[in-house]
């Protein structure tokens, strides 16, 4: 196995990187046109050369990549490297330090999860009977399966806006499988038993996800406010961990915090 080494050259700016064996100085002969070039030949042009040192040696490649990526998430804009390094997606957004976020700070996620009303589902019987539901297809029931118990879901409903806050239970299930305070569904009253068509299928079933609302309202009292950017998809689900204006808005109309919900 090679040896790799994370080097960081510092002068009047800054600039990262990684090789093997003593190619340390790889950097001073390359060409093209980058930032880091033209960096290096303009310091080069004055007579000076760029200090190089070596930030850590003997490490695998996998550990340089790491290396590298750490150094650059903490120099940023000082820095003339294109891209921020294998690992990037591992760390959190610059200026966000002063945010909880899910997967840094916490654990748990935070989704929104469209109710998609129809022949087969209706929101009285999901915020009646603690569920969120999607099928009558795996392209659509699949969606669900990412909510682990502990996530945090906002039932969101078309046309009318968000009228449900909550703390998932139990992971998504087959809708014969559901049951609600020991009961399978058809013991209860459903405004849309059409729920159980095709639940012998494993492709065509309804999948129900079980929630514990926090916080719900009928479809009259949905929380909505019209053209100012507030969150929606076409999607089943989606990560709501970004929606910075959407969370608060949620917070305000609901009279709840997330971060409360998720430390339960």
């Amino acid at each position: 196995m090679s040896t790799y080494t994370s080097i960081l050259a510092i002068t009047r700016s800054s600039t990262t990187g990684r090789v093997a064996g003593n190619r340390k100085l790889a950097h001073l002969s390359q060409e093209g046109e980058s930032a880091k070039v033209r960096r290096i030949k303009e310091i080069l042009k004055e007579g000076e050369r760029p200090w190089i040192k070596v930030i850590a040696a003997d490490l695998t490649e996998e550990q340089a990549l790491l290396v590298e990526s750490t150094m650059l998430w903490k120099l940023g804009k000082t820095l003339t490297n294109k891209t921020s390094g294998v690992f990037a997606s591992k760390f959190r957004s610059h200026n966000t330090l002063h945010k909880e976020l899910p997967g840094f700070d916490f654990d748990y996620g935070i989704y929104l999860v469209n109710v998609g009303e129809g022949p087969h589902r209706c929101w009285a019987d999901s915020r009646n009977y603690g569920f969120l539901a999607a099928g009558q297809g795996r392209k659509f029931s699949v969606q669900l399966e990412g909510l682990q118990a502990g996530d945090v879901v906002v039932a969101y409903l078309k046309k009318h806006g968000y009228v449900g806050v909550g703390v998932v239970e139990k992971p998504a299930t087959r809708v014969r499988d559901f049951r609600w305070r020991g009961k399978s569904l058809p013991k209860f009253e459903l405004k849309q038993p059409n729920i159980y068509e095709h639940s012998d299928d494993v492709d065509k079933s309804e999948y129900l996800v079980t929630v514990v609302w926090k916080k719900k309202v009928d479809v009259e009292s949905a929380k909505w406010r019209h053209k100012c950017g507030l969150f929606t998809t076409r999607l089943v689900c989606a990560s709501l961990a970004n929606q910075t204006k959407t969370l608060r808005f949620i917070e305000s109309e609901f009279g709840m915090r997330f971060k409360d919900l998720i430390k339960e």
